[in-house]
């Protein structure tokens, strides 16, 4: 089931460098929320602190909270194992496990969370290759290593992985930048598919594309050279490239700034 985020007051650390500040979001359930905005603004950096990613470099930390359908992710409580089976993440290069087939690939977070059964695994792995859009593709060559396939086709098998454990949250960090127009569209459509099941996040700088395929678009950019990177204003995708509040959003989105 899509679950609900919220951000309050969240800031990101590496080390004592503060990259992002004081960013208070609400993503709705059964959406796309684009996070736009020029190269080293915290974009991603956010992304990754909303599934506790950001944690594993070492010396970074978060102030603030979130929160997942009210829960604070980062509370002592939390297993964070957990948190990343419920938040899943597609990441910019498409990174199958190279040494492993389709099949394997997508059952390996299932095998992680204890799952055995050959069969529960089988239909996992056709439902989340259906899911990707990717099944009638690799049907009969699930034995194959997964590296094998086209660049377009590997990023669909890590989305079919992530959807493998049954998460509530989709985080997308510019899950197009390394592909070709048609294997972008092919990524675009499964998102317009995906939003009914999942609440989905989108890490883009391809503006036609956060128009495209999200809801709502949040801008982020930096508070002042060397300063850390902060939300400007977020709303409905329509409102924010036809007339955005801020000057500063209405820069970047027109080309004048960068």
């Amino acid at each position: 089931m899509a679950k609900r985020i919220e951000t309050i007051g969240l800031s990101c650390f590496y080390g004592k460098t503060k990259a992002v500040e004081d960013v208070s979001l609400t993503i709705e359930p059964k959406s796309v929320t684009a996070l736009i905005g020029p190269s080293g603004c915290g974009k991603s950096t956010f992304l990754r602190s909303i599934n506790r990613l950001h944690e594993v470099v070492p010396g970074a930390r978060i102030e603030g909270k979130v929160l997942l359908d009210d829960e604070d992710v980062y509370d002592q409580s939390v297993d964070v194992v957990a948190v990343r089976r419920h938040i899943g993440m597609v990441f910019q290069k498409p990174n199958p496990f190279p040494t492993m087939s389709i099949y394997d690939n997508v059952a390996a977070g299932l095998r992680f969370n204890g799952v055995r059964k050959k069969s529960e695994l089988d239909d996992a792995v056709e439902q989340s290759l259906r899911a990707a859009n990717l099944w009638n593709e690799v049907s009969n060559r699930l034995n194959k290593p997964g590296s094998g396939l086209s660049g377009g086709q590997q990023q669909r098998l890590c989305i079919a992985r992530a959807l493998a454990v049954e998460p509530s949250v989709l985080l997308m960090d510019e899950p197009c930048s390394a592909l070709d127009p048609i294997s972008t569209l092919a990524i675009e459509d499964l998102i317009a598919e995906l939003k009914d099941r999942y609440t989905i996040v989108i890490v883009t700088h391809n503006m036609q594309q956060a128009s495209r395929v999200s809801d709502v678009t949040a801008f982020f950019t930096l508070a002042g050279p060397g300063q850390p990177g902060v939300l400007v204003e977020v709303d409905a995708t329509s409102k924010i490239f036809s007339v955005p509040a801020d000057k500063r959003t209405e820069d970047y989105i027109t080309g004048r700034v960068g």
